[in-house]
């Protein structure tokens, strides 16, 4: 099969004032504004609930554990319709809250529950002797958390929290559900404007790729920049 490549389709104009590379760079912004705002609510959420599912509160545990059984189990796309067409029905004044905000609390309260399973999980791995050690120095249940376990636990979360801060970029593509101009929105109008699905999907392939690469990139830094000297694995 011989295909002829038209790269130069980026350059044509899209019937709107802006070419199509233009528009691909303002839906590559568009994907990475949901993504970190979605980000950042995320992991404040799934470190609180995390840390909550830990603590020898019955209560404060079954809590959180009905958040992420809630948020996790779930379908995404669902998420997204729920808060775009229930939530404003159930409580009128989201009716004018803009999408992207919507799109942005589904996304950021679906990770933050796979990221309270992560944060559960690393203060778990420490030895229980810890925990007991600063109750025992005249620590706060808040202060071991703060000063001993946490420091510790986090280090040990990092490496799967960079697999959820790269899911998110792939994750945020549903936004198209609910108009959000992004990557895959661009993608499929793109495609049935022009007809050049091939150089389309690839461009916005390798922009996900970028995106997803760089953090994962920004991530091995981190954790080599947090680690503690003498650790397995150190230097690697």
């Amino acid at each position: 099969m011989n295909y002829t490549w038209q790269w130069q389709i980026f350059l044509k104009d899209n019937g709107g004032g802006q070419t199509y590379l233009n528009w691909l760079m303002s839906a590559w912004g568009w994907t990475l504004s949901v993504a970190l705002s979605a980000w950042v609510v995320a992991l404040l959420l799934g470190c609180l609930v995390g840390i909550l599912r830990t603590t020898p509160s019955k209560a404060l545990t079954l809590a959180g554990d009905i958040w992420t059984e809630v948020f996790r189990n779930v379908p995404l796309l669902v998420q997204i319709f729920l808060w775009y067409f229930v939530v404003p029905v159930i409580v009128p004044v989201f009716s004018r809250v803009p999408s992207f905000v919507l799109v942005v609390l589904a996304l950021g309260f679906f990770t933050s529950a796979r990221i309270s399973e992560q944060v559960k999980a690393g203060i778990q791995a420490l030895p229980a002797g810890q925990r007991l050690a600063g109750l025992a120095m005249g620590l706060t249940l808040i202060q071991t958390y703060r000063h001993v376990l946490l420091p510790v636990a986090f280090r040990i979360v990092i490496p799967p929290l960079t697999s959820e801060a790269m899911n998110i970029i792939k994750n945020s593509s549903v936004a198209f559900a609910v108009s959000i101009a992004e990557l895959t929105m661009f993608a499929m109008q793109a495609q049935e404007e022009t007809s050049r699905g091939i150089e389309i999907y690839l461009a916005v392939t390798g922009l996900y790729f970028i995106s997803a690469f760089a953090i994962n990139r920004a991530a091995i830094f981190v954790e080599h920049l947090v680690q503690v000297p003498g650790m397995a694995g150190a230097g690697k």
